[in-house]
């Protein structure tokens, strides 16, 4: 419990300190001019620290910088893709608003008016949905060490923004982006000794729509996980570009899949390899090694997909949706899409590809009505039959 004691400064001036012990078991005392002040004081940190409430004063003081490194210490776990992009919500939006500030003087108000000032300036939705969530999870860091007593991000909501519009390719589209990626105009090689073509790259256009592979994996996708004689790809690996640098590590769902490959798909596959090492990446940029999709994107990609009169909207992504297209428009159940796809839950695949089912049901429907009137024709046909005896 705390205690009040009365003493005299070397001025003659008398002050009441309280000395109380916080949940950590350390001594701490705050002196006040006026006993009912100190009075106030004791009472108020018994009160939180029986109710888990109370804050460490000097916690209280730090800087939210210094906070936010404290909080960023902490994801070094996560993809480095995922990392980076934390690193720059932080540079970049909260540091030159809140670095200096004391954390226990933010408060609700305040962090309402900053993503409102984001706002006003032209910030994306995304991006202010993002701030807020790196906010929330920076002062909950501090809540939790007893900095401060109630997160002032919470309750705040963020504009939602719009998804990136999905756009989904036919077979012949594909086909046709895949020619054009293979054969690009002479006046677009950047060097005389250029590839004159890149069919590597017109196979891993038809690969990725065939598959569904996202981008990191087909980049990190080793010839060692490809089996040829059962037609299937093992996806256990993705690469990730951060800070300049090439990664690899798991999966976005951290699960490992196997994943069927047309037959058409791995006969194109089994000459692709041949002569490869198992250690060696499916697919390699032309100087060789893995390849870097920031670079391939916007060099080979981009250009392909405009000579081949596709959708200016159109993003490497869009061919895992054309594949899950191709599923549902082959009737695959959503579990089988879930599993192909390496969403971590049906919920997932629903959520995102749900759109497309309305179409299969009425396929279904149509069958079903089609089963239903032949049933009913050869009953028909039973009853005339045994009428007619």
């Amino acid at each position: 419990m705390a205690s009040i004691r009365k003493r005299t400064t070397s001025a003659g001036n008398t002050r009441y300190e309280v000395v109380y012990r916080d949940p950590t078991g350390r001594q701490r005392s705050k002196s006040f001019g006026r006993k009912v002040d100190a009075q106030r004081y004791c009472n108020n940190v018994e009160t939180d620290i029986e109710r888990r409430d109370w804050i460490d004063p000097q916690h209280a003081k730090e800087s939210f910088g210094s906070w936010a490194n404290r909080w960023l210490a902490t994801v070094t776990h996560l993809q480095p893709t995922t990392q980076q992009g934390y690193e720059s919500i932080v540079t970049k939006h909260l540091i030159p608003r809140f670095g200096k500030v004391p954390i226990g003087s933010i408060d609700h108000p305040t962090v309402l008016a900053f993503l409102s000032e984001l706002k006003a300036s032209g910030a994306a939705a995304g991006t202010i949905r993002n701030v807020r969530d790196v906010a929330r999870l920076i002062f909950e860091l501090a809540v939790r060490s007893a900095a401060i007593k109630t997160n002032p991000v919470k309750g705040v909501k963020a504009p939602r923004s719009r998804p990136n519009e999905m756009v989904f390719l036919d077979a012949d589209q594909v086909m046709a982006l895949s020619i054009a990626i293979t054969e690009p105009p002479f006046m677009q090689r950047r060097r005389k000794q250029d590839n004159p073509s890149y069919p590597e790259f017109g196979l891993l256009v038809r690969f990725a729509a065939w598959t569904g592979l996202r981008a990191g994996e087909i980049v990190a996708l080793r010839v060692a996980k490809v089996d040829l004689m059962r037609r299937r790809v093992e996806v256990a690996e993705s690469a990730a570009e951060a800070h300049g640098k090439l990664t690899f590590g798991p999966t976005k769902t951290y699960a490992r899949r196997s994943v069927p490959l047309p037959a058409p798909l791995a006969e194109e596959l089994t000459v692709h390899v041949a002569g490869k090492k198992q250690t060696d990446f499916v697919f390699e940029a032309p100087e060789g090694g893995p390849i870097r999709h920031s670079n391939w994107y916007p060099r080979h990609f981009k250009p392909a997909a405009l000579r081949a009169g596709l959708p200016d909207a159109l993003r490497f992504h869009d061919l895992r949706h054309t594949y899950a297209a191709f599923l549902i428009a082959e009737g695959a159940h959503p579990r089988a899409m879930m599993e192909r796809l390496g969403h971590s839950t049906i919920n997932v695949t629903l959520g995102t590809y749900g759109h497309l089912l309305p179409n299969l049901e009425e396929r279904i429907d149509d069958a079903l009505g089609e089963r239903y009137r032949s049933a009913k024709a050869l009953g028909i046909a039973a009853i005339h039959g045994i009428g007619g005896r």
